[in-house]
């Protein structure tokens, strides 16, 4: 008897291992008492998402029946969530004011809707970033959202303050990278405009649609999306505030005046006469801040101290040679950074009427440069077409009315290309009506054995000898297998989108 004493409760079936550990989608339903469409939406907002059991038998009880299976441990964590009792106080409002409108006591009815239930994010926030940087690491694909519904026109699905929000909040980020001169990478595909900034340390890559008229798709779940833009808006809306205070900007921002030198802000709030319309001073200042031309006002005003670095050009005696050569790599690396972030430092740009300003703009700006367009156009212009500064008049089409002979006329194509090449390339293949190079990818790393363009090629040789050379193709020929170079004899097969892709577009500017 003694040793069935010993032996202890016996384990029945589907009560330890994988069937504890998952939960159906119907059974967590059940638990939370939530609806499906509620149940998604803090799925969304929590980061909670479904997952593949490793035995479908064993996490059904037996059932090979197709179900969605959850962490058990997540939804326990969703049990807890002050966001359900939020969303129960909501179903509950619901129902009373239909109740309301169905009896018609409509003063009762608005002052139910007055006093609805709201809540935040910002404990959510809070929980799923502990630390700022750990929100920096997770932001790409809150700025490829926010970039997107920025730019679509409002719809029956899509309310217009959800689209002024995310425009206001994309604008407010592409000041920052303005003011700290972050961006490193620029590369335009057919997708959009990829940027990669490096912001406090962290690499952040996202992608802006080209400014085109959007059509709203009809076969997309724009419930489930704006529950993600929801929550990309509090994390960008957070991140935004802790940036602007990093540089000792004024959140909201206020700019410092149309000739950028001006310490006297103005903002939508300093209305002199109260009697004034606000909304069409908003309208006007928010205009002004989208045009991405106007510095930022400081929370300190008037000359700053600034200690200047004294370069160390003499390495430490006490460290190895391994180490020495390290530390050298590193100072001059900087030393680089710091160059390519004047890259249009003493450039001033115009831009003419038919040429995507806010790119350029955004992309000028960020490396030092000047640039305005003509007031009619847009607003936010800072000189007119004849000032005698210009440096760069950026055009997209063959022909020009007038000419001015104290500056240089390129195509867009040219300023993207020179910011990837971390230098002012000639302007040569850049003339207006000229056939551009190929616009190569900032993002693809070269390795042993790779096919390497001869663009990427002379470029590459620049970088190591200092000088230009271009790179015959009859040399790129020379340096492949027999097997490339006769299915290069070979004719296309398709001529048209070879000329296209060879010549990034023409005269179009690859744009």
């Amino acid at each position: 008897y003694g040793q069935w004493f010993r032996m202890g409760k016996r384990k029945r079936k589907w009560e330890s291992g994988t069937a504890t550990s998952y939960i159906s989608r119907n059974q967590a339903l059940k638990k939370l008492q939530l609806s499906l469409p509620d149940f998604r939406r803090l799925s969304i907002l929590k980061g909670i998402y479904p997952h593949e059991p490793s035995s479908k038998k064993k996490a059904g009880h037996g059932s090979t029946v197709q179900r969605t299976y959850f962490y058990y441990k997540d939804i326990q964590f969703l049990a807890h969530e002050p966001l359900v009792e939020k969303f129960r106080e909501f179903k509950s409002f619901v129902r009373k004011v239909k109740k309301c409108v169905h009896k018609g006591e409509g003063l009762r009815a608005q002052r139910l809707y007055d006093n609805k239930p709201i809540y935040t994010l910002e404990h959510i926030i809070k929980e799923r970033y502990p630390s700022f940087i750990d929100a920096l690491r997770d932001l790409d694909d809150a700025l490829s959202m926010v970039f997107l519904f920025a730019t679509l026109p409002q719809h029956s699905r899509l309310q217009a303050h959800v689209v002024h929000n995310c425009r206001r909040m994309s604008v407010e980020f592409m000041h920052y990278i303005m003011e700290s001169r972050s961006l490193k990478k620029v590369f335009l595909s057919i997708k959009g405009i990829y940027y990669q900034a490096e912001v406090k340390d962290q690499v952040i890559t996202w992608v802006v649609p080209y400014q085109f008229s959007q059509e709203m798709p009809s076969d997309v779940d724009f419930r489930v999306m704006l529950t993600f833009l929801e929550f990309y808006s509090a994390l960008l809306g957070f991140v935004n505030f802790n940036l602007y205070h990093s540089l000792n900007l004024k959140y909201p921002p206020q700019i410092t005046g149309a000739d950028n030198s001006s310490s006297e802000a103005f903002a939508p709030s300093q209305i002199p006469e109260p009697e004034k319309v606000f909304k069409m001073e908003a309208e006007e200042h928010m205009e002004i801040l989208a045009s991405l031309n106007h510095c930022l006002a400081r929370v300190i005003t008037g000359d700053e101290y600034t200690e200047e670095e004294i370069p160390d050009e003499n390495l430490p005696m006490d460290l190895n040679f391994e180490e020495q050569e390290t530390l050298r790599k590193a100072k001059e690396e900087e030393r680089k950074t710091e160059e390519h972030k004047k890259l249009f430092e003493g450039c001033y740009f115009f831009l003419a009427r038919e040429v995507p300003h806010e790119s350029l703009t955004f992309v000028i700006r960020s490396f030092g440069g000047v640039v305005s367009w003509d007031s009619s156009t847009f607003s936010g212009a800072t000189y007119g077409e004849a000032d005698e500064r210009i440096t760069h008049h950026i055009v997209d089409r063959p022909v020009q009315d007038r000419r001015f002979l104290s500056r240089t006329y390129i195509q867009p194509q040219w300023v993207f290309d020179s910011v990837n090449t971390r230098r002012l390339l000639p302007v040569d293949d850049y003339l207006p009506g000229a056939s551009l190079p190929p616009h190569l990818s900032p993002f693809v790393e070269e390795r042993e054995g790779d096919y390497v363009p001869p663009e990427r090629r002379q470029e590459l040789l620049y970088q190591e000898t200092g000088e230009y050379r271009r790179v015959e193709v009859e040399e790129e020929e020379e340096s492949q297998p027999p097997q490339a170079k006769r299915k290069r004899a070979e004719p296309p097969v398709a001529p048209a989108v070879g000329t296209v892709l060879e010549g990034g577009g023409g005269g179009g500017g690859g744009l």
